[in-house]
């Protein structure tokens, strides 16, 4: 399931994703809500917390999740994904050189700070 994280920033997009990710969730919940801030800000800054497996996305939300990056290409200004996976940090930042606009991974106990990070484009001070 897809979740709004609500203490998000106005001017992110972000979601938490636990248990099993369908096709349903993108269509009915993660597309709108990206249409809604693309055409509010001009551009889309977004968050996954990936909060499960990534063996709990089924096919079709992959899929899906590959459509809405290729419809919103042009829009992609900044892109954080928050999991403890390192192979989805490392894919992360693979993924990074490949598309326009920023990508960056954050541990879990990050969020706060990669949630700033997709609003503003730096990071807390610690």
């Amino acid at each position: 399931m897809i979740t709004i994280i609500p203490e998000a920033p106005e001017n992110v997009a972000a979601f938490n994703a636990t248990g099993e990710i369908t096709k349903e969730d993108f269509e009915n919940l993660v597309i709108p809500h990206v249409k809604e801030k693309v055409e509010q800000f001009g551009e889309l800054n977004y968050l996954l917390y990936l909060d499960t497996d990534l063996d709990n996305f089924t096919m079709g939300a992959w899929l899906e999740d590959v459509l809405l990056g290729l419809k919103n290409l042009t829009k992609w200004n900044r892109t954080a994904i928050v999991t403890d996976q390192e192979g989805v940090q490392n894919f992360t930042d693979i993924f990074s050189v490949l598309m326009p606009g920023e990508f960056k991974s954050f541990p879990k106990e990050n969020l706060y700070n990669a949630l700033y990070w997709c609003k503003n484009g730096n990071e807390v001070e610690v």
